[in-house]
């Protein structure tokens, strides 16, 4: 470190070498064989893998972390450890965005309509179209708050319906998976999981799902780890998204929430 400080200092000419390499305590002899020394394999290698880590970096618009950094380069075939790439984002001054504080959404309906936990923490399917999960996430704007609603494949975890309301009423629900049905136009009997939320819990729901061939699955109460999925997508979007900017209206939410879920 002493070194490449003074090859700063001796390149803009603040100061001479020996002068600088008298008050750090090292030698010239030292200094110079460390400036003329071919930079390692080791070495090189690092630049390049930062070079890249960069690229990706940019292309995510700044918002990974570690892991989902090297889950980036595994895919493009460097074989590298976790640990390494958290040396060089953090030599690179490279860090993903950190969510903030959780707040409780889900209000538990007074008469909850009985419905098993068909997933039991499996958060698989064999194939598209077979099981799918869902939330309520809320967003602060200017104009109030306003409502995020989700339905999430998790053979693929893609978004495949979604919905912004201003309220929480089974309707936001409702209409998140209206689209997911046009979309996908499932087969009878997919399954639809989700916490125990009153919009989910509600009669109007159980109607709902009734009519278009879904099956109901509901996790614990106050259990966060049976709609796991769920969550960590609200957790990706508000951090990547949400927390970074204001939001003056609903309107501005919706399209950058198409923008980010449905072309980044």
């Amino acid at each position: 470190m002493k070194f490449a400080a003074i090859a700063d200092w001796a390149e803009s000419g603040d100061f001479p070498i020996e002068f600088m390499c008298r008050e750090l305590g090292v030698s010239r002899s030292g200094y110079y064989a460390w400036r003329d020394r071919a930079p390692s394999q080791r070495e090189r290698a690092d630049h390049g893998l930062t070079a890249i880590i960069t690229q990706v970096y940019e292309r995510l618009r700044g918002n990974p972390g570690v892991r989902r950094v090297h889950a980036e380069l595994i895919t493009l075939g460097h074989r590298v450890s976790p640990k390494r790439v958290w040396r060089l984002m953090k030599a690179a001054g490279l860090q993903g965005r950190h969510p903030k504080p959780w707040k409780r959404t889900t209000i538990v309906g007074d008469a909850p309509v009985p419905a098993l936990d068909l997933i039991g923490r499996d958060f698989t399917a064999e194939a598209p179209n077979q099981r799918w999960c869902g939330d309520i996430t809320y967003v602060k704007t200017w104009d109030g708050w306003a409502y995020v609603a989700t339905v999430i494949d998790l053979h693929s975890r893609a978004v495949v319906g979604w919905a912004i309301a201003e309220h929480m009423r089974t309707e936001l629900v409702t209409a998140a998976l209206d689209m997911a049905l046009a979309r996908r136009e499932p087969p009878a009997g997919v399954i639809f999981h989700s916490d125990r939320g009153s919009q989910y819990t509600s009669t109007i729901f159980a109607e709902y799902c009734a009519k278009n061939g879904i099956r109901r699955s509901l996790g614990r109460t106050g259990i966060c780890f049976d709609n796991a999925v769920s969550e960590s997508f609200f957790a990706t979007y508000k951090k990547e998204l949400v927390h970074t900017r204001p939001w003056p209206t609903v309107k501005h939410l919706t399209k950058e929430t198409f923008d980010w879920i449905e072309t980044y």
